[in-house]
């Protein structure tokens, strides 16, 4: 008996990433947000009825689960096993040729904080993770990570509480290796709390569009003084000042 995926099951999953239209799409979704048939073809720039075909295979194979709410669908990723694995992909995209590196005007914003699934990419992301292993808060071994009495105590300041977690059946902790920084992010249950408690408290906000987070003035503060992070770490990035 083994657990080993068999080529035809992978290369099956790999055609469905690999189309481009579909992959318009699963990017998309890395926003956290469920999005319309609608929304994800403008997304990919296709038909209506082109995106809903490519809807049916992307929930067929799992990649994709669709929500009913009265008349509307709406359409999310599978599971954040899905979305770490398009993370992964991203970053094998940003260390290839440098002329299959295409960058736009959101760059600066995407790279400095962005949402992975439900929790957070990019610099200020990989510098809470930091922050959290250098002060003894989290210990990472692997993939896995582990919540200390001190990092336990740090997150209640912050308003999250561990109790929650237990009903839970996501990791509690866990890295996931950011695409723009190629060092760990933190992921699980705890990289959820920790976007939605930054986001309660108005130091990030989502963009209008896309996938990027803006940090306010009250986040520059609060980020810097509970996780110690440095100043030029916490700088203003809009999507109108990165063109």
């Amino acid at each position: 008996m083994t657990n080993m995926v068999s080529g035809n099951t992978l290369a099956a999953v790999a055609a469905l990433i690999g189309d481009v239209s579909r992959a318009n799409i699963l990017a998309a979704l890395m926003g956290g947000r469920a999005l319309t048939a609608g929304e994800l073809a403008e997304c990919a720039g296709v038909s209506a009825q082109t995106a809903s075909n490519h809807l049916a295979k992307l929930v067929d194979g799992q990649l994709v689960a669709v929500e009913k709410q009265g008349r509307h669908r709406y359409f999310r990723l599978a599971s954040a096993e899905v979305a770490e694995t398009l993370e992964q992909l991203s970053l094998l995209s940003a260390i290839g040729p440098v002329r299959y590196r295409p960058t736009g005007p959101r760059d600066a914003a995407l790279r400095l904080a962005r949402t992975c699934y439900d929790h957070m990419a990019g610099t200020i992301a990989v510098g809470i993770a930091d922050s959290m292993v250098k002060s003894g808060a989290v210990v990472f071994d692997g993939n896995a990570g582990m919540v200390t009495d001190k990092g336990e105590a740090l997150l209640a300041e912050f308003g999250i509480s561990l109790s929650s977690a237990g009903n839970s059946r996501r990791p509690l902790c866990r890295t996931c290796l950011d695409w723009s920084e190629r060092r760990p992010h933190i992921g699980g249950w705890l990289g959820a709390a920790v976007l939605r408690r930054s986001c309660e408290r108005h130091w990030l906000r989502p963009a209008a569009e896309g996938r990027a987070l803006m940090l306010t003035r009250s986040g520059q503060a609060g980020l810097a003084a509970l996780f110690d992070l440095p100043d030029e770490m916490l700088k203003i990035v809009t999507p109108e000042s990165c063109g």
